[in-house]
């Protein structure tokens, strides 16, 4: 990708430019989102007025002269800007950048503020190509020997990364075909969506980029100007028409939706709504019945509580038949702690879900029995946690189910700074920070000290705000360098009364309590069990972010009653070999 110092060194020569309209937001729909003019910044603009240039080389390289070096006439696809009737010179930086070097460069010349308002991101062409690849897999295609088998989809397409690796090859595939007829064919084999103008045409230059050496075939008297396969419109009305692949990268965020909307997805909605998710929706309803969806997502659909709804419907109606593990968080998605995955899903039913990771190169991890329920999907991320990933798989006890009640600590500090004290009083509550749980032992983290007690000031906090009873805390963070993400200790009644009998717990802690009348595990049994390296890999099979939830903690897949109940007198090795024993496949 060109740094964009390059971007920036070309607004010297662009004199002047206005916007022809305003842009919308990347993917995201025009109800929930407004933008207007001045998102478009400075070097965006400079980028846009730079690429008519760009245009005149790829063409002329191509042995195109005459109008074809004029982009205006040889593309059919209208300017967000107005561009320079003589075009501002490139120097070689610029003149031998790709189609997705263009449209990176585009995208990383918004400002980070529009990007992570609207959910705009930058796809690199390495995970751009990985995903055809799994679409074409998925399909039954041979790399570059066969042709397009219908309409390949992009809902979001921003700058058109996603649909340039499938229109490169069927434009291979097709090399013996009357290269006038494949031109005219495109607009009904490759189609993108987005609501930003500029994107889109920024996509429709790209596009069109690929077309050149197929147009240079075809006779001058027959040439035509180039089709535009990306439109202004939202991605998340679907198609007249069923698709065959849709390929995505979709915006993401908490969205705020009508009452209309939410009745319209309320069969993939548990609580509050995410864009992605809406988006994984909606390309599923679109798929013909040999369809395939491939999109770059976050992996929070797999385990989060608000996607329980969609993890069924998903299941039901097209599994996932692939995933694979983007090993680097940084790059794809606003948040570096974010974990991303590849993930296919298709019409036809599967049994099995492909598993594999994405590094430097590509490694299988597993096949398993594809999953299709509501309850977070275990999903093992490293090979030699694929046996107990199966294992886990397959019971259908959890920890809810034995008894047991995953919260939140309540305190939320910067909310209750003021009311945070360095003393005890009568009337304040010793605090628990994640700090005070390190290496599983409860202690007393001294840079937490000047904020050790909550005063107890409002109506409700003995009731929200005070925890008086023995409990597991769990850390609900983790650094992403720490070995364990499961980190425990016990809240014991003599730590309560050294504590002047409560505490309070703030908000990266989770607090597990046994709800039954007879609880399976004691406290102190919970603690060693979660201490425990396979419980340790069967939460990394679940969650792959360095956040535990207590939804996910409440998720955890136990074996039966019965053997769960005979952990209560054993700990150390005992406890580790008798633990491993119930996670180990049948047969093992």
């Amino acid at each position: 990708m060109p740094d964009l110092l390059v971007a920036a060194a070309m607004s010297e020569a662009v004199e002047s430019v206005s916007l022809a309209r305003p842009l919308g937001s990347r993917g995201s729909r025009s109800e929930v989102v407004e933008s207007g003019p001045g998102e478009l910044t400075a070097t965006a603009t400079a980028v846009l007025t730079a690429i008519p240039a760009w245009w005149r080389a790829k063409a002329s390289a191509a042995g195109l002269a005459d109008q074809w070096l004029d982009i205006a006439y040889a593309v059919e696809a209208q300017s967000p800007v107005d561009l320079p009737l003589d075009p501002p010179p490139l120097g070689d930086s610029w003149s031998s950048l790709s189609p997705e070097q263009v449209g990176a460069t585009y995208v990383e010349a918004l400002s980070p503020a529009t990007r992570s308002r609207h959910g705009r991101h930058y796809t690199p062409p390495e995970l751009a190509s990985h995903l055809w690849e799994l679409a074409r897999k998925s399909l039954g295609m041979p790399p570059r020997k066969q042709v397009l088998p219908g309409v390949v989809r992009d809902p979001a397409c921003g700058a058109g990364a996603l649909l340039l690796p499938a229109l490169r090859e069927h434009l291979h595939a097709s090399y013996g075909a009357d290269p006038a007829e494949t031109i005219a064919g495109l607009p009904d084999l490759v189609q993108g969506v987005d609501t930003d103008p500029a994107a889109v045409w920024v996509a429709n230059v790209a596009l069109a980029a690929e077309m050149l050496p197929t147009v240079a075939r075809i006779p001058d008297e027959q040439r035509k100007p180039l089709p535009a396969l990306a439109h202004v419109g939202d991605g998340l009305i679907s198609p007249e028409k069923a698709v065959r692949v849709v390929l995505m990268n979709p915006p993401y965020g908490r969205v705020r939706l009508s009452s209309v909307e939410r009745n319209r997805y309320k069969h993939v909605l548990y609580g509050h709504a995410n864009l992605y998710g809406l988006f994984m929706a909606t390309a599923v309803e679109s798929l013909d019945e040999y369809g395939v969806l491939a999109a770059l997502v976050p992996t929070s659909f797999t385990s989060g509580r608000y996607f329980a709804n969609l993890r069924a419907h998903l299941g039901q109606e097209a599994g996932m038949s692939a995933v694979t593990f983007v090993e680097d968080r940084s790059g794809v998605f606003t948040s570096v702690l974010q974990e991303t995955c590849l993930a296919v899903f298709e019409r036809r039913r599967r049994q099995k879900t492909r598993i594999t990771s994405l590094g430097s190169a590509e490694t299988t991890i597993a096949s398993v029995k594809m999953q299709r329920t509501s309850e977070p999907w275990v999903l093992a991320r490293r090979s030699d946690d694929a046996p107990i990933a199966a294992a886990a798989s397959a019971m259908t006890a959890t920890l809810a189910s034995l008894g047991w009640r995953a919260s939140t600590g309540p305190l939320v500090w910067n909310r209750r700074s003021k009311d945070l004290y360095p003393t005890w009083g009568p009337t304040r509550s010793h605090v628990i920070w994640a700090a005070d749980i390190d290496g599983g032992i409860l202690h007393r983290d001294p840079a937490r000290d000047s904020m050790r007690y909550l005063a107890l000031t409002a109506d409700s906090d003995h009731r929200v705000m005070v925890l008086d009873e023995p409990a597991v805390l769990v850390q609900r963070t983790t650094a992403p360098e720490q070995s364990r993400r499961l980190i425990a200790a016990h809240l014991s009644q003599g730590a309560l009364d050294d504590r002047h009998g409560r505490v309070t717990v703030e908000n990266h802690v989770n607090v597990l309590r046994p709800v039954a009348a007879d609880p399976v595990l004691t406290t102190e049994a919970m603690t060693r069990l979660l201490a425990t390296k396979t419980l340790d890999r069967v939460i990394r099979s679940i969650s792959g972010s360095v956040a535990l939830s207590a939804y996910e903690l409440e998720s955890i897949p136990l074996p039966d009653r019965n053997v769960v109940r005979t952990w209560n007198e054993l700990e150390g090795a005992a406890l580790e070999a008798a633990v491993a024993a119930a996670y180990r496949p049948e047969g093992v």
